[in-house]
């Protein structure tokens, strides 16, 4: 396997300067959560860190692209990705099924991206109220960071646009069952016609992620942006790679989610083979996008590296015709893949919880 030498570069900084800061951060909102009166939002507020620190292990890898200041980075993808962890599992396991109960929740999302605005009492509707402060500490260190940007106002519109396709998403996906598809099918009408050719399903799936976030705050940091780079950004992140990570994402969930009854995304394509391609063609277009910005490594190694990483995960040797799959877009990613997803697998069986 021909490893490229700056990918070896970017792995060490991972494991010297992300990772333990990312750990170091995590420990402290999991102390901030055990802290929660009502005993059902501490349980899933703790259950989010700790079944989904993948995810700001992961997101937290962007912060690289804000040179010197990739703690002050950090610092702002852990809490946000918190945010979205804790929100998904409140509403994924709610005896609510209130579209407006979710709405109010999912409102700190936006509020944690515009420093400006008023809170509001975000569990007004919710059948559990009382956390101690803990999501409205979370929205305050996010608009903290962003208060030190001076490029905020340059991506602020922006950050808004992607926030509020992944907080309708939510809604839309956690209502009753016999309601959600019809919801996500009329939202995706609203949109369609500006969008690459696609399915309702394949529009949620790249409404899901929020690295296309992460990655134009970091850029803010290291005060590199344009407007026009603004706009390339946004348009490889939403809809290809984007698109791409959340497709990953649902694809090794297909059994849990069968189990459990939950949306899953993957689910709805007629075949392994057509599913096989349409992951195919993200990848691709997400490659060719991603090639028009700066950066180009890191960015190819990121879209490389999300088949290696997600792929790894242990829900993939359990699922035959997932891992059928999983070897094909590994291949499709050649050595870079493989690297990461060697990593990820021998990571993922050693790690301690925390």
């Amino acid at each position: 396997m021909n490893v490229p030498q700056s990918l070896v570069v970017m792995t060490s900084r991972i494991f010297l300067q992300v990772r333990p800061l990312v750990h170091r951060h995590l420990a402290a909102w999991a102390a901030k959560a055990a802290t929660i009166p009502d005993a059902e939002l501490r349980r899933q507020a703790l259950m989010s860190i700790r079944s989904k620190t993948f995810h700001c292990e992961g997101g937290s890898i962007y912060a690289l692209l804000a040179g010197d200041r990739y703690a002050e980075a950090i610092s702002f993808i852990i809490a946000y990705q918190t945010i979205s962890d804790y929100l998904d599992n409140l509403c994924d396991r709610s005896t609510s099924c209130d579209p407006e109960d979710f709405a109010l929740l999912h409102q700190s999302m936006r509020h944690a991206l515009s420093p400006a605005e008023s809170l509001i009492p975000y569990y007004k509707k919710h059948p559990e109220q009382e956390d101690g402060g803990y999501l409205v500490v979370l929205v305050d260190t996010c608009r903290k960071a962003l208060k030190a940007l001076p490029q905020y106002p340059l991506i602020a519109p922006t950050l808004r646009e992607l926030a509020d396709y992944y907080c309708q998403l939510q809604i839309h996906k956690h209502v009753r069952k016999e309601e959600r598809e019809l919801r996500l099918e009329t939202w995706f009408t609203a949109y369609q016609r500006h969008l690459p050719k696609m399915t309702w399903y394949e529009f949620s799936a790249c409404a899901g992620s929020t690295l296309g976030i992460f990655c134009l705050v970091s850029y803010a940091f290291a005060n590199r942006l344009t407007p026009s780079l603004v706009q390339q950004i946004k348009e490889a992140y939403f809809p290809w790679v984007q698109g791409l990570h959340i497709l990953l994402d649902y694809l090794i969930d297909q059994e849990e989610d069968r189990l459990s009854g939950d949306l899953n995304f993957c689910a709805y394509y007629p075949s392994e083979e057509r599913l096989t391609s349409r992951l195919t063609h993200f990848y691709r277009q997400a490659a060719l996008c991603i090639g028009e910005l700066p950066d180009t490594r890191f960015h190819r190694m990121i879209n490389k590296g999300l088949l290696g990483m997600y792929l790894a995960d242990r829900k993939v040797s359990a699922q035959r015709e997932i891992r059928r799959v999983a070897r094909k877009m590994i291949h499709l990613g050649g050595g870079v893949a493989w690297f990461f997803f060697i990593h990820c697998w021998v990571y993922r069986r050693l790690r301690k919880p925390l």
